[in-house]
């Protein structure tokens, strides 16, 4: 007894240190130990068993992440990002457009409460801005829009269309850099006019990529001018100041034209000071960013509308994109950390590694910070093609809307839409699958790329009325979230057993438990009302049924919970 009590010490929870090995207590003066247990055994006499019984009862688990307790209306919206292109073509010449995309938007939200619609209130446009490419992030003119997608009154009517059912719409801003046949950098290379607006060399430089191993620096003549991602984008010259004037210009134009903000790409390599680090996260970069979010702010709030929502891409560890936030800096920054530890959590069955990278957000960003949690975006192997469309999917929903942050769907997620074939972006990037017709429902002439996912199942029509579909469980999900407190602003303390995760959400007096199981075999939680509180009065709020305790959670499978 007197060893079980000195083990019954060691107790641990998750968002706690590491455990640590075996070895330090077998290497410890074990005569010393035992004369210890003995005193304390002397002197706890009759009552060591009540004592060992205390110590050895489960305590709460410790506070992974906080509130929010001032939320603005990004932290409780849910994000659907769009690659118009790809979404819904009107005219049958195979590419999407704006009057498609406007066609589709009672899909996404009709601004009506129940309904079969996917419930989301926030629409991130890929880059619908001139540009010479089919994925528009070398753009040519960042006051037009692409002839491909339509007209300004098209993209006017898309976004009068969008706040009438109270979705907001942000677009993706290319700041970085232009495309080379963009009239700027033309004059720029000729050295006609705006020969400061990029970045020039009259000698060789050997710069190498700090992402890669491609040079940064590319020939023009007899110079050399800096493009970080290749040479049809050079980078503009945020050092001369009417580059500066002319971006916040572009950008709030397009905020008087009605969008409610900006998905801000590549945001670490604006300001390069050298070669290596001085390609990526300079404190002129954001130092810049800071600036620059703040005269958007003002320019909302002077027009008497809500705070523009400017979430960047920070393709970084936590302790990196936490550097674009506060200050006046960008309000979001994309969770990479966090969409790369619920994949790996779900292909090994255990939440781990989950636990580590959530535990340590709030160490790392202000009080309050935005974060936008996703499970892949256009740049990424879709999820379901990872978790090769099986139970897993269903898990990774489930977690994508039980954890804190504002989370974001790509298109076609919802319906487990796969990767084309090949390696390229393209294939992450295929026509939305509406139904199981020629050109799946997205077009009635040639797609500008071919469907790859059977439609017969992988279809808007063959899941919109399947109560079981995965469509229906991103329905029930986004409905669940929008209506709790808890699910959106609320705390987050997890518990973790073997291949049991516990996702415990609370606001208030609202309590919410998510428990997963990421495991082969059923399990039954073992949480004690000391951990999770009263476990009466549970219900089950997928089917808003009462339960009289605890579930079996069948394998790769979870249960939404209410908590008195």
């Amino acid at each position: 007894m007197k060893r079980g009590f000195l083990a019954a010490l060691f107790v641990l929870t998750a968002c706690t240190a590491p455990q640590q090995s075996d070895d330090s207590l077998n290497q410890a003066d074990v005569s010393g130990v035992d004369a210890v247990v003995s005193d304390v055994a002397n002197a706890l006499d009759a009552g060591l068993d009540a004592a060992t019984d205390a110590v050895s009862t489960p305590t709460p688990p410790a506070l992974c992440r906080a509130g929010i307790a001032q939320p603005t209306w990004f932290h409780r919206a849910v994000g659907y990002e769009i690659f118009v292109r790809s979404f819904q073509d009107s005219d049958g010449d195979g590419i999407g457009d704006f009057k498609g995309l406007t066609s589709r938007l009672d899909y996404l939200n009709d601004g009506k409460p129940g309904g079969d619609d996917l419930g989301v209130d926030l629409i991130w446009l890929m880059p619908i801005h001139d540009s010479p490419s089919y994925h528009g992030y070398d753009v040519r003119d960042y006051r037009k829009l692409n002839p491909d997608y339509g007209t300004d009154a098209d993209f006017d009517a898309f976004v009068q269309a969008a706040h009438a059912r109270g979705i907001r719409v942000v677009l993706d801003l290319v700041l970085n850099h232009s495309s080379s046949k963009h009239p700027w950098f033309q004059a720029s290379a000729a050295g006609t006019d705006k020969s400061d607006w990029y970045v020039w060399s009259d000698v060789a430089m050997n710069w190498k990529q700090p992402f890669g191993n491609s040079p940064s620096w590319h020939t023009s003549g007899k110079r050399w001018f800096y493009g970080v991602f290749s040479a049809g984008m050079p980078d503009l010259n945020y050092a001369t100041p009417a580059v500066t004037a002319e971006m916040t210009d572009v950008a709030q134009t397009w905020l008087d034209r009605g969008v409610d903000g900006y998905r801000l790409d590549a945001v670490r390599y604006l300001v390069e000071t050298g070669a290596g680090a001085g390609q990526k996260d300079t404190p002129e970069t954001i130092a810049w960013w800071q600036k620059w979010a703040t005269q958007l702010r003002k320019h909302q709030l002077n027009a008497g509308k809500v705070e523009p929502l400017l979430v960047g891409e920070a393709w970084a560890a936590n302790a990196i994109a936490a550097k674009y936030h506060g200050n006046g800096g960008l309000n979001m920054t994309f969770d990479f950390d966090l969409a790369s530890a619920v994949l790996t959590s779900l292909q090994a069955g255990d939440a781990q590694m989950l636990a580590q990278v959530l535990c340590a957000e709030d160490s790392v960003f202000p009080a309050d910070a935005a974060r936008g949690t996703f499970l892949t975006n256009h740049d990424m192997v879709r999820i379901a093609t990872q978790l090769a469309n099986g139970p897993d999917s269903r898990l990774a929903a489930a977690l994508l809307f039980a954890l804190p942050g504002t989370p974001w769907v790509y298109y076609g997620e919802e319906i487990g839409l796969l990767n084309g074939a090949g390696g390229g972006d393209e294939a992450k990037r295929q026509p939305m699958q509406w139904s199981a017709d020629a050109g799946v429902g997205f077009t009635t002439g040639v797609p500008w790329q071919a469907a790859n996912t059977d439609a017969t199942t992988v279809s808007v029509a063959a899941q919109q009325t399947q109560t079981t579909s995965l469509l229906a469980l991103y329905r029930q999900l986004i409905a669940l979230r929008k209506n709790s407190d808890a699910l959106t602003i609320g705390e987050t303390r997890l518990l973790i057993d073997g291949n049991l995760l516990g996702v415990l959400r609370s606001a208030g007096t609202e309590r919410v438990l998510v428990a997963l199981n990421l495991g082969d075999a059923p399990v039954t939680p073992p949480w004690t009302a000391t951990q999770v509180g009263a476990l009466t009065g549970l219900q089950d709020l997928r089917t808003g049924q009462p339960v009289p305790a605890l579930p079996v959670i069948p394998p790769h499978d979870f249960r939404i919970l209410k908590l008195q």
